[in-house]
């Protein structure tokens, strides 16, 4: 130990380091203070090692070092948040972002970032104006509802709802519809977040609208039905219709709230999809407020929109925190493109990425498989083993939780790396690539690969194997 902590006074100084070829390649670019953080870093590391006698002594010369400390820099250089390659066979990943952008969004986001807009300006009367009015009339013409308004997300939607439409009463939910959005973000939390009372009715697996009536008292303000789009309770179960719950709430006049969740603007039934309620669909059976995300099936960016009567949406636009809550310029002309898409539903199925994704045929599917492997093949040689095989893909992303679209995958499995160690050096590639392990393969769905990204893929993947096969 005595060895080692001799050592400690070889550590180099930070403007030693600092001055090496290793550091100096990164001075025009990287900031001063992050170099000298980046050294800061490498010479604790240094002497944390020397002190651990559970590790090999280190290197201790001033190039080891200043080498070390490059490395700390470009970690500290790179963004945090970034692209990333999905091929888990997930379309809607929560933990990726959800949907992917449609060109048109793309488009509408950078012409409105890259200086002034008339986010809150009224072009014809020179006076302020709502932001909420660039998709208020797009939401309402493809919903059918009266009126609407767009917060940041669908969480942020229901919670506003609830406090402006309920704060300090009652409201009457279903057991069986006492979810967990994700997160540990609660139905039973939003609601006590909002200062409303939560009233529970029915069981778990059964509700009928005797319960409904029966817990109704003077203190009750709503009824919220929250729709299985991200869970399904199966077996000997049973819900009150929206219908149902909307001539209820008419007859003691209780708002009735639904939480549809998806998002979904048009039938997909045709795809090999189960059926889902349209928010147009939802609205028709007399819900006064439905609020969907905008980052699910609808395929846009993260929003949430709240849909309805015109009385109860006045209401929640005047609520102190609709502010707190409202969108940004960029996400509003994002979702703006991608409402406009649906006015003709051929080309949003043509251009928005989800509606692509969902309704790809399994025959294109295995021949993009068959094409990809090709590719793969001819940069690995016999590194790994491929082939083509039948797979699933789900939804994800808190839609369609039961749905399964059949299609075909490439199982991928290497000669020279595990599967863990593979997966994990994938995810360390530029752009990073996230799949799945399943079958003792690396399971690649390409259903989800977008523009360049196969090219990425193929080289992430050659690049891998082939470090594997000299170590």
């Amino acid at each position: 130990m005595s060895d080692r902590r001799s050592l400690l006074k070889t550590i180099p100084a930070i403007d030693k380091i600092l001055n090496r070829p290793a550091m100096q390649a990164s001075a025009s670019s990287a900031p001063h203070i992050l170099m000298v953080e980046a050294a800061q870093r490498a010479v604790e590391s240094l002497r944390r090692q020397l002190l651990d006698e559970s590790q090999s002594v280190p290197d201790c010369s001033l190039d080891a070092v200043a080498t070390s400390a490059a490395g700390h820099l470009e970690q500290m250089m790179t963004p945090s948040l970034k692209k990333v390659i999905n091929v888990t066979g997930t379309l809607l990943h929560t933990n990726l972002g959800r949907a992917p952008l449609c060109q048109s969004a793309l488009e509408a986001i950078d012409a409105v970032s890259r200086g002034y807009s008339n986010l809150e300006f009224d072009l014809d009367k020179g006076e302020r104006g709502k932001r909420f009015r660039h998709v208020e009339d797009l939401i309402c013409r493809l919903t059918g509802a009266e009126a609407a308004t767009v917060v940041n997300n669908n969480a942020g939607a229901v919670l506003l709802a609830l406090t402006a439409l309920a704060k300090g009463k009652e409201a009457l939910v279903s057991r069986g519809e006492l979810i967990e959005i994700g997160g540990s973000f609660r139905i039973p939390d939003i609601m006590a977040a909002g200062n409303v009372k939560l009233v529970e009715v029915g069981t778990t697996n059964k509700t009928h609208l005797e319960d409904y009536r029966r817990a109704i008292t003077p203190e009750t303000a709503l009824i919220l039905k929250v729709h299985t789009s991200n869970y399904r309770i199966v077996g000997f179960t049973e819900a009150v219709p929206g219908g149902e719950l909307s001539a209820l709430g008419k007859e003691h006049n209780i708002v009735v709230l639904e939480d549809l969740g998806s998002g979904l603007l048009i039938d997909l039934s045709q795809y090999g999809l189960p059926p889902e309620p349209t928010v147009r669909e939802a609205l028709k059976t007399g819900i006064d407020v439905l609020t969907v995300s905008g980052d699910k099936l609808l395929g846009g960016p993260q929003a949430g929109l709240i849909v309805g009567k015109r009385e109860y949406i006045d209401r929640l636009r005047k609520h102190p925190m609709a502010r707190a809550l409202r969108l940004d310029k960029m996400t509003l002309a994002a979702l703006e493109a991608t409402l406009r898409l649906y006015l003709d539903p051929e080309q949003a199925l043509k251009e928005i990425p989800t509606l692509q994704m969902l309704s790809q045929k399994e025959s294109d599917i295995q021949s993009r498989c068959d094409a990809l492997l090709l590719q793969i093949k001819n940069r690995i040689g016999t590194l790994a083993q491929l082939e083509v095989v039948p797979t699933h893909t789900t939804v994800g992303g808190g839609a369609l939780p039961l749905a399964e679209l059949p299609g075909f995958a490439i199982a991928l499995k290497p000669n020279h790396i595990s599967l863990n160690r593979l997966s994990a050096k994938l995810r360390q590639c530029t752009p990073p690539v996230v799949g799945r392990i399943q079958d003792d393969a690396f399971i690649i769905d390409p259903r989800t690969l977008h523009g360049d990204e196969e090219v990425q893929l193929v080289t992430g993947i050659s690049t891998v194997l082939k470090e594997a096969s000299r170590s």
